[in-house]
């Protein structure tokens, strides 16, 4: 399967189009939660750690946040916005310089995650629901970039 990150223009925000539901219902809940929270293990380790909580209560708060909002947005309980209130994302990411770099980074560690996805049960999921939340999160996190590359 491949997974492409597509070229994207700083302030472009190109219209995103959400997962299948049955991504999150393959995955289920507590899969999703482990999907994020594998990614943010990732992260911390990553180049661009210094974007993200790297220890105790702030990451263990980053992660539940942004699984709660994975789950919400794939078609799951309204965790987020019970929570937070509504996403708004963009203005959340904002005080964070996010370049396309940073976000090509965030990318590879999903895509290394998702070769080997598997469902509640145990089984592979459906490469073309897999595409699906890919091709999400390729363009969600376009919207996400503010800051010009050096």
């Amino acid at each position: 399967m491949e997974l492409t990150i597509s070229q994207g223009t700083m302030g472009v925000r190109n219209p995103v189009t959400k997962a299948h539901p049955d991504f999150l219902k393959k995955l289920g809940e507590e899969g999703m939660r482990k999907l994020v929270s594998d990614h943010y293990d990732l992260l911390v380790k990553s180049e661009i750690n210094y974007l993200f909580p790297t220890s105790g209560e702030d990451l263990i708060n980053a992660k539940k946040h942004a699984a709660d909002f994975m789950i919400q947005i794939n078609g799951g309980p309204k965790y987020f916005n019970e929570s937070r209130g509504a996403p708004q994302m963009v203005g959340r990411h904002n005080p964070f310089r996010i370049t396309m770099e940073a976000r090509t980074v965030w990318l590879d560690l999903y895509r290394t995650l998702l070769a080997d996805l598997k469902g509640a049960d145990g089984q592979p999921i459906d490469e073309e629901l897999v595409l699906g939340w890919w091709n999400y999160l390729d363009v969600f996190s376009q919207w996400m970039v503010n800051t010009p590359s050096s």
